[in-house]
């Protein structure tokens, strides 16, 4: 019952993240569209629905009753691959994120879909799976405009997801100078990373030390702006120079998830970002103020969950304020600001962040075993067989470890009398070996 519990769980979980991701989409080019429209002293959409609310979903009802075109000269599996790909990630990346505190004693009560001991890997892979469709997009369609939007993008999220390795590395440093039993090693556990990070704002990674932590965070979301193409990156799709790049020859439909999977990723990145440098889920309060009201954990949970949701709405509402702002680069400009700037500022920067922890941190413990395997502590010397016949029967025996439970090497001497040589001493257990 307790299995079936947890998977039923787990389906309710994800039906609702997809849910939210699909429902909220429309909703986020409804909030784009209405904010530049401010921005540029325009009204924007007021026509369906009350303030243009049900615009978007219009739009979607328009791109489904259009006509699919299709070129003739196409690579026709790519061709329909492609936006397939693209939208596969965008919508598995949610499963590693943590969107809320847990709601019940168990730890599948967790507002998370998949509680995974290498969260942060499985988010490095699925985000770095999105740049297959664009090229695929690209090479399918036969069109040089769409294969240099496809090129483009190929070369620009390679050339930031540098940097932005290298800032995620950073917070996870941060975080596990935090934890005591990290044993001096990186935690990947998303759940971990948020732990980290409780008590208040001032303990989340990006005011860490104030300017390391800052820089890191800034870092990290401007490559991420980058890796989604939005303004000023957005030249794979720049529409003075090649159309609409990589989706120039798709319409209908395939355009939609095109467009659905910018804004999905869009969400992704918010919510790396939040779960990496503002704390996740956790009040900037330090405390959970239903909690302090003596509500229960449901409800504590769904407060975390609306802080999480308050925070990746800040982090988007920036993305749309930079683009009603600011210019496109030049392609030249891009890639430099990339290898020139952002790449150099990184890599300093987590040699900072690594100086200050070996300063501040010297308690930090490093265990036996990679003492050895770095040179930093001699071989362990050769230990003595313990023989345990008591505990586990006649031919039994103990191997010596060390702190980490590390097997260390030892000395194997079969027990002999002084008459016989090949007769075990008395009292003793005959060792037997095949």
């Amino acid at each position: 019952m307790q299995g079936n519990q947890v998977f039923i769980f787990g389906l309710v979980k994800m039906g609702v993240m997809l849910g939210l991701i699909m429902g909220g989409v429309p909703m986020l080019i409804w909030l784009e569209r209405k904010l530049i429209a401010r921005f540029q002293v325009r009204i924007g959409p007021n026509r369906v629905g009350k303030f243009g609310l049900l615009q978007s979903f219009a739009d979607g009802i328009k791109l489904l009753s259009k006509e699919d075109i299709l070129p003739t000269q196409v690579d026709r599996t790519l061709y329909f691959l492609a936006p397939i790909v693209l939208m596969i990630p965008a919508l598995s990346l949610i499963a590693a994120i943590p969107f809320g505190g847990p709601i019940g004693p168990g730890e599948h009560q967790r507002l998370v879909i998949s509680n995974m001991p290498v969260g942060v890997l499985f988010v490095l892979a699925i985000s770095s799976l999105s740049v297959y469709g664009i090229v695929m997009a690209g090479w399918a369609a036969n069109n040089k405009y769409s294969l240099l939007g496809g090129l483009r993008s190929c070369a620009q999220m390679i050339s930031y997801e540098l940097p932005m390795g290298l800032c995620i590395v950073a917070g996870l440093l941060i975080c596990s100078s935090r934890v005591e039993d990290a044993g001096g090693l990186l935690l990947l556990n998303l759940n971990q990373v948020i732990e980290a990070q409780k008590g208040g704002f001032w303990h989340w990674n990006l005011f860490w030390y104030i300017l390391p932590g800052l820089v890191a965070g800034t870092t990290y979301y401007i490559c991420g702006m980058a890796e989604t193409n939005r303004v000023p990156f957005d030249l794979p799709e720049a529409e003075t120079e090649l159309v609409a790049g990589y989706h120039t020859e798709y319409s209908s439909m395939k355009f939609a998830m095109f467009f659905m999977a910018e804004y999905a990723n869009m969400l992704n990145i918010g919510a790396i970002f939040t779960t990496l440098f503002l704390g996740g889920w956790q009040s900037p309060l330090g405390f959970p103020i239903t909690q302090a009201l003596g509500a229960g954990m449901l409800i504590t949970g769904l407060e975390g969950f609306a802080w999480f949701s308050l925070k990746v709405m800040a982090i988007i509402v920036i993305y749309i304020w930079v683009r009603a702002t600011l210019p496109r680069f030049r392609y030249d400009q891009l890639m430099s600001f990339a290898w020139t700037r952002l790449l150099p500022v990184s890599i300093v920067n987590l040699l900072i962040i690594a100086l200050i922890i070996t300063a501040f941190s010297p308690q930090l413990p490093i265990p036996d075993s990679v003492k050895r395997a770095v040179g930093l502590s001699e071989p362990a010397s050769a230990q003595p067989l313990i023989l345990d016949s008591a505990a586990s029967g006649p031919g039994s025996f103990t191997l010596p470890t060390d702190a980490d439970g590390t097997d260390l090497p030892f000395d194997f001497t079969l027990p002999t009398n002084d008459e016989d040589d090949s007769a075990p001493a008395d009292g003793a257990d005959p060792v037997t070996t095949e």
